[in-house]
């Protein structure tokens, strides 16, 4: 099965519209909301601020298959038996959208990721107790003093809010500074005069990009999120005369972020490259979603790597203690 294609792009956004149903669209217009799942047995479900996960009612597998297949029209990709996943910004505002297809599910199923309809600010996550004073004060002498920060934590932490609130940061501090933001969605904020953004696409990927990037004169180079073997080209890229960077990694705590490092760069070389991650990384900040609410739970200043051990002290006291 191959979901057709067609339609001017005014009736596909028009028939996405209608096969999400008023539900859904209310859940995409609301700031508060995180994520829109559905699962392949028809069931919906959404995470919003404050409230968790709840169930909000069943999809026919008509409008899911119309939803999935608008999507890949507006991707110009096509979804079916034989390419039964599809990648990329919903057509509606932008957000990240996976949708999958049998026979790799039972049903058709998608995840909508909401875009921040907003930028929350470093205070505000004092305010809210999701960071301390201290640690946004070593935030912002990093941003000052051009160190290259990894913000790590698993899915749905927060990790590109933060990032999006020390891209203002950076922006506030020198304003101006070449931007050049590399992605896989757009969800990434910047209101920098001066700035580049780049998407990968089925023919660019990251690693292309980022040997792009050091041919548009950056001042500091941003990548939505490391997951392959471009981590080697960006580790490159910020030991080159390009400091001052962030990028965002999927790990569990900040130390886990090291390894995840090797992982990804040991897909593009199979030499160590302990010292380059050492060199290159000076600050990694972990962020998780507990039972309470996100928050930043370690700091950590990497300064090097020597005596086969990576040189690592904690940067500001634990957000966990000080809650």
């Amino acid at each position: 099965m191959v979901i057709p294609q067609h339609g001017s792009p005014f009736r596909l956004i028009s028939k996405l519209q209608n096969a999400l149903g008023d539900n859904l669209r209310a859940a995409l217009d609301d700031p508060n909301v995180v994520e829109i799942m559905l699962n392949p047995d028809g069931k919906l479900f959404i995470e919003s601020l404050g409230h968790g996960i709840v169930c909000a009612g069943m999809m026919t597998r008509a409008a899911a298959e119309t939803v999935i297949g608008s999507v890949a029209h507006a991707l110009n990709s096509e979804v079916g038996d034989e390419r039964p996943i599809i990648s990329g910004e919903l057509p509606i505002g932008g957000h990240r959208f996976e949708g999958l297809l049998p026979p790799v599910v039972a049903g058709p199923s998608f995840t909508i990721r909401r875009r921040a309809s907003r930028l929350i600010p470093l205070d505000d996550y004092v305010a809210s107790k999701m960071m301390t004073t201290e640690q946004v004060a070593t935030v912002r002498s990093a941003v000052a003093a051009k160190l290259n920060i990894v913000v790590s934590g698993g899915t749905g932490s927060g990790k590109t809010t933060l990032t999006n609130a020390i891209v203002a940061e950076m922006i506030a501090h020198a304003p101006a500074d070449r931007l050049v933001i590399l992605e896989d969605t757009a969800e990434i904020w910047c209101a920098a005069d001066n700035a580049v953004c780049l998407h990968t696409s089925d023919a660019v990927d990251m690693s292309r990009l980022l040997k792009s990037t050091m041919r548009l004169r950056p001042d500091r180079i941003i990548v939505g999120e490391v997951r392959d073997g471009a981590a080697l080209t960006l580790l490159k890229a910020w030991n080159t005369g390009h400091p001052g960077g962030i990028a965002t990694i999927h790990s569990n705590s900040a130390h886990s972020a090291l390894q995840r490092l090797e992982q990804l760069t040991a897909e593009a070389s199979q030499q160590s490259m302990q010292s380059v991650i050492g060199d290159a990384v000076d600050l990694i900040i972990s962020i998780e979603r507990t039972p309470k609410g996100r928050r930043v739970s370690e700091i950590l200043h990497v300064t090097g790597f020597a005596g086969g051990a990576y040189q690592i002290e904690p940067f500001a006291e634990d957000a966990r203690d000080a809650a």
